[in-house]
């Protein structure tokens, strides 16, 4: 029961955070040394990916389903353009970065860099540029700092809306493009995790906690898509900035006090 339980309460971290601007690898960090869980394994972790991107198929499925009937579009070409960036940064610096992540040695610091990004995102003019205005330019740079998020506790959302912003987009579009462009990198990443499974063990026992998280992490991670749109579009993401502020100041006092 108790590994059923942990499988559940790691799928809803994984749905929550993965699109909240609060980071959900930096998060998975956190609760796994803080609870003294045992590595979840490269298999679960897949499946937590492929839970968040069931979600994000569902919420956008008009967009997606356009896409896949006009290969060719202006949108298609976008998503190419702005993963290509994403891509070389995961491939090139992977192995140096999952040591970063397994160590969770600089997630306090990560924290407080997402928060003062939000903060001061949050502190600029309003852009007005739409959907249709998003230029390649536009997704070059997004795709890029969304790469620059391979750091566990920089959030993919939250760098890449920061990103969409700055760049004079609309919030509620820039928050719309955050996510699409998250598909292609969700959905790499799970393929290049499958193609290590071959050679990683499979624990039977496990499979039924591993269906029922990732069952809870595509159900989470539809809650959080939808609630992140509402917020982007008639709130402020100042509220994010401080609570990964403060997550970010306790980690460091935890790390200072021999944690």
């Amino acid at each position: 029961m108790l590994v059923l339980l942990e499988h559940i309460f790691l799928g809803i971290v994984q749905g929550l955070t993965e699109f909240l601007p609060i980071s959900s690898t930096g998060h998975l960090v956190l609760f796994r040394k803080l609870f003294g869980m045992q590595e979840v394994g490269l298999l679960f972790d897949t499946m937590l990916h492929f839970g968040t991107l069931i979600a994000v198929v569902i919420v956008f499925w008009p967009q997606i389903r356009y896409i896949v009937l006009n290969p060719l579009s202006k949108l298609t070409k976008l998503l190419v353009v702005g993963t290509i960036p994403t891509a070389a940064i995961g491939l090139l610096f992977e192995d140096y970065f999952e040591e970063i992540s397994r160590s969770g040695i600089t997630i306090g610091w990560e924290f407080l860099a997402t928060g003062a990004i939000l903060w001061a995102v949050e502190s600029m003019r309003r852009g007005q540029r739409k959907f249709d205005d998003i230029s390649y330019a536009d997704a070059l740079i997004i795709g890029t700092l969304q790469g620059a998020a391979i750091l566990p506790a920089i959030s993919r959302s939250g760098l890449t809306i920061a990103g969409a912003l700055m760049r004079g987009i609309d919030r509620a579009d820039a928050a719309r493009f955050s996510f699409l462009i998250s598909l292609p990198a969700i959905l790499g990443a799970c393929v290049l995790q499958t193609a290590k499974l071959a050679a990683a063990p499979l624990h039977t026992a496990l499979l039924i906690p591993m269906l029922v998280g990732t069952i809870c992490a595509g159900l989470a991670g539809y809650v959080a898509i939808r609630w992140m749109l509402k917020i982007i579009s008639t709130g402020s993401m100042k509220g994010f900035a401080v609570y990964v502020w403060v997550l970010g100041a306790l980690i460091l006092a935890m790390q200072y006090l021999g944690w």
